[in-house]
Order: C-alpha cells, then sequence, then structure tokens
C-alpha cells in the first residue's frame, strides 16, 4: 500500500470536469409556458434595473465615483439578464447591489428603499430559478439530447 493511495484514488473520483461548473449552478432550463415567464420576470427586472440607471443619469446626480460604479454594475447586470448570460451570478450581483442601494445611508434614492429592495428580492428569484430555456445560459451550459444511431457500424446479415 502507498502512502498516497487515498489521494490517488479521491482524484480520480472527480464528477465535475472544469468547464461544467456553471452548468451545476443551474436545477432546470423550463420550456414552455414556466420558460416563458422566467422569460419576461429576466426582462422586466433588467429593464427596471437600466431605466433606475437612466433616470438617475438624467437628474443629474453628483458624478461621485461610488454612485456611478453602483449604477453600472446594476445597468450591466441588467444587460446581461436580459441576454440572459450567467443569469445566477448577475442574480446575486444585483441583489447585493440593490440592498447596498437601500441600505446606503448617503444615497440619493431614500425615498425609493422599498423599490430596491423589491429588485433585489426579484434578482435573488431569478438567481435561484435560473433563466429557463430561451435564454444564452440555456445554450451553452443546458442539458444536450443525443441521439445515437445504434444502426451504424453493425454487418448487415448476407
Amino acid at each position: 500500500m502507498k502512502p498516497f493511495e487515498g489521494v490517488e484514488r479521491q482524484r480520480q473520483l472527480r464528477t465535475m470536469k472544469l468547464g461544467c461548473t456553471l452548468q451545476r449552478l443551474f436545477s432546470t432550463f423550463p420550456n414552455s409556458w414556466p420558460g416563458l415567464g422566467l422569460l419576461l420576470l429576466r426582462i422586466s427586472l433588467g429593464i427596471a434595473l437600466i431605466s433606475f440607471v437612466t433616470a438617475g443619469i438624467s437628474a443629474g446626480t453628483p458624478s461621485e465615483s461610488i454612485p456611478f460604479a453602483r449604477d453600472l454594475i446594476a445597468a450591466l447586470a441588467g444587460f446581461f439578464l436580459i441576454a440572459g448570460l450567467w443569469t445566477p451570478v448577475m442574480g446575486i450581483l444585483v441583489a447585493i447591489d440593490e440592498i447596498w442601494i437601500a441600505l446606503w445611508p448617503y444615497s440619493s434614492a431614500r425615498e425609493e428603499v422599498w423599490v430596491h429592495i423589491l429588485l433585489a428580492i426579484l434578482s435573488v428569484s431569478v438567481a435561484m430559478l435560473g433563466p429557463g430555456a430561451w435564454s444564452i445560459d440555456a445554450r451553452l451550459f443546458g442539458r444536450k439530447r443525443f441521439d445515437i444511431d445504434r444502426t451504424k457500424g453493425r454487418r448487415s446479415s448476407p
């Protein structure tokens, strides 16, 4: 018995490849009505995030670096959510960003605290549910179906 035999055995039992780590974040990629519901949820959340950022910029909020970074995170994550790319990661990032906006004592959006909390709850919901079948994530990391031709390679009977 070699001294490191147990370590080698554990290394051989790895079931997750390095390229498949993001697929494990998703439970399913529903199609039909549930998939359409997830698409509508992602689109409405992304549009709300982008509209808050554009409203903040057009209102002439002070160009400090922290509010600008907060708004930039929300806008980029909104675009990613609309496209359905890296949905769980972007959902958690948006939730953290929106809670940060709601609880930041120097925020200019103090009267809209509950709106930001609602956006945080919706983004956590999107992160937990996944992107659905109509997303870039489903195309990149979704389950694949392989049809195996059982007749190929068989010898024909004489």
